[in-house]
Formats: C-alpha cells, sequence, structure tokens
C-alpha cells in the first residue's frame, strides 16, 4: 500500500489486477492498473458523473493496451468507479480523491540569509494538513541533511557564510490528515547557494563551489606558504651563518682597493709605489745626520740663550767644551774638524773652542 499499488485478485479475470491511484493536487486524477501480459486483453474503465456512469474519455496505452485513465477533478470527492473486461465487472470501488493526494512541487523559492543561518520561504499550497520539507547538502556532506515546518517557511541554522550550499524542497501530506497512502512531491530543482546569493543550478560535482573546486584554490594557498616560510628559513640560516662567520674569521681586506696600482703597476714593491705616487725624495745619510745637527745646533741656541748672564760672560773652560762636544754626536760630521799647527805641534778645534796664545 505505501507504494500506492494495491494489488486485487478478481475471480472473473484469469490475471491479478494492481491498481494505483494518484491525485495530483486536486487537479488531475490518474488511475493505473496493471493485468498480466498473457490476458491480452483491453480493460475499460468507467466512473460516476453525478448520477450516471460514464466511459472514461482518455486512456493510457501501453503496447496497445488499456492500462490507465486520466480524469480532471476540482476538490476533494468521492470518486465511484468500475473496471471492466466486456460486460463482465472486475472491479468497483469508492474512494476519497485525497486519500491518494500527491502534492505540487513548491516553486518560487527565495532565501533570506542571517548570521549562520537562512530561512527558505515560498508560496504556501491552498489546503492544509501538509509538510513543507527543505534539504540542504553543503561540500562535506555525505548526506541530504533535512528540515520541516508545517508552513513554507523553514529556517536553517548552523550554516558558515563562507561555504556554497545546495538546496530543494518539496511537500509531503500528513498521515493523520490524509492517510497511508498519499504521494509526496516531486523535488524542486536543485538551486546553489552562497551567502543566499544564487550561484548557479548545477549537479554537486560540477558546481563551481563544490569540494573539487573549493580544495584547489585552498591546495595553492597552503602550498605557497610553505614555499614562502621555507625560502624565508633559508635565507635567515644564511645571513646567521654569514654573521657567524664574520666573527669567528674576519676578513683581511684586499690591499688592491686601498693601494691603487700597488700589485699592477710595482708588484708588490711598496717602496716603489710611494716614490711614484707619493712623491717623496729619500734622504742619504749624510744629508739625514746634517738636518738632525741643524736641529740639535738651533736647540742648544735656544738653551744658551736662556742661561744666566754671569754663566755667559766666564771664559769658556776648553775641557768643558770639549766634552760638550764629545757628547754632540752632531758636531763631529756637522762641520769638518780644523787643524792648526804651531810650533810642530797639531790642534784639533771644533767650532766651540778656541786657543789662547
Amino acid at each position: 500500500m505505501g507504494d500506492g499499488w494495491s494489488p486485487l485478485f478478481v475471480s472473473l479475470y484469469p490475471g491479478a489486477l494492481q491498481l494505483q491511484i494518484i491525485n495530483f493536487n486536486f487537479e488531475t486524477v490518474q488511475v493505473t492498473w496493471n493485468t498480466s501480459e498473457a490476458s491480452g486483453a483491453n480493460l475499460t474503465f468507467f466512473y460516476k458523473d453525478k448520477e450516471d456512469y460514464r466511459e472514461c474519455s482518455s486512456y493510457t496505452l501501453r503496447r496497445g493496451y488499456t492500462t490507465g485513465c486520466l480524469l480532471e477533478v476540482e476538490k476533494d470527492e468521492l470518486l465511484y468507479f468500475s473496471i471492466r473486461h466486456g460486460t463482465h465487472s472486475l472491479l468497483n470501488k469508492r474512494q476519497w480523491i485525497s486519500s491518494y493526494l500527491k502534492p505540487r512541487s513548491p516553486t518560487g523559492l527565495s532565501f533570506q540569509w542571517r548570521q549562520g543561518a537562512v530561512t527558505v520561504t515560498c508560496s504556501n499550497l491552498r489546503y492544509k494538513g501538509l509538510l513543507y520539507e527543505i534539504q540542504h547538502k553543503g561540500p562535506s556532506d555525505a548526506e541530504w541533511q533535512s528540515n520541516e515546518a508545517k508552513t513554507c517557511n523553514v529556517t536553517i541554522s548552523g550554516l558558515d557564510g563562507e561555504k556554497c550550499y545546495f538546496f530543494r524542497a518539496r511537500v509531503k501530506t500528513r498521515e493523520s490528515s490524509y492517510g497511508p497512502d498519499t504521494h509526496p512531491s516531486d523535488w524542486s530543482e536543485v538551486t546553489h547557494r552562497q551567502r543566499g546569493e544564487l550561484r548557479g543550478n548545477a549537479c554537486l560535482a560540477a558546481s563551481p563551489c563544490s569540494p573539487g573546486h573549493r580544495l584547489f584554490p585552498n591546495f595553492l594557498l597552503i602550498t605557497g606558504m610553505v614555499i614562502f616560510l621555507t625560502a624565508s628559513l633559508l635565507v635567515l640560516s644564511f645571513w646567521k651563518l654569514q654573521r657567524i662567520k664574520k666573527v669567528l674569521m674576519p676578513s683581511v681586506p684586499d690591499p688592491r682597493s686601498t693601494f691603487s696600482g700597488l700589485f699592477e703597476s710595482h708588484q708588490g714593491n711598496f717602496q716603489e709605489w710611494i716614490k711614484d705616487t707619493q712623491n717623496v725624495t729619500h734622504l742619504n745619510k749624510t744629508e739625514e745626520r746634517e738636518q738632525a745637527c741643524v736641529l740639535e745646533e738651533a736647540v742648544v741656541q735656544l738653551a744658551e740663550a736662556e742661561r744666566p748672564k754671569t754663566m755667559a760672560s766666564g771664559p769658556a773652560d776648553p775641557q768643558t767644551g770639549e766634552e760638550e762636544a764629545a757628547r754632540d754626536p752632531c758636531h763631529l760630521p756637522c762641520q769638518p774638524p780644523q787643524v792648526a799647527s804651531l810650533q810642530g805641534f797639531t790642534f784639533v778645534m771644533s767650532d766651540n773652542s778656541y786657543m789662547m796664545l
């Protein structure tokens, strides 16, 4: 009974007669029967219109045999019908068509996104006793998640605004109102939403927000961050190594950058490079000694000028002068010694000595 088929075994007919009734939204009623293919007979359908029975005017066929009848209705009413094989009546039945109701699929779904939740609304059907079911599925969900309400105003919480979700809706009847033989409506078209915005109606695998498409940018981001961190660590390690190397092994400056031309023109001969670049004249030993003596004499003259006059006016002791000359290394080489001869004696005199005759 749950699938809508009611197997009925009729003794007047040599096959099993299965019956299915569907009331499409109180607009059309479809009565379908199925007989044994071996019977090879056309069955006729009669229904009661007001007082009299009338034959079906719109049959459904399969392999040339009648398999059902379509009836137009306007409201919930009792349906009297009879299925016959020729003049023999195989089935007579009376049934409220609401017991086989199949509601129409919801249309015009609208989505209102709030903080971590979305409210789905649509137009309610004109009859009561219904349940509006909204299903959603996220990128990581293996199954559809369902939420139901008595009106088409369903709020779904616990959603992530950055993720993409698929939504679909349908209408079911409550068994307490219509019984166990009703049918849920067909699912609405799957809608793809992110933050309440339409992202396209597509299957889960081909959608631009499907898990396969979302993983690829995340993979690129993670890979880029790993490469960046690795390169940064390598640069930091190299910089630290250079600093340690400078502390432990300080570099010796290259003389080529300081002494231009020392190696290029003079093959490392520093004295030759000094002569060429600094214009320095080397003094021989005699000139060096003479300059030293000049400086020494200037110092001695300055010292004698500062002596007391009593000491300066007295006669100079020849021995003292000789001793001073002996202590002064500059007097001998500064001027050639003066030689005096007197009565067979030879005297050597310096600049600061004199003879008394």
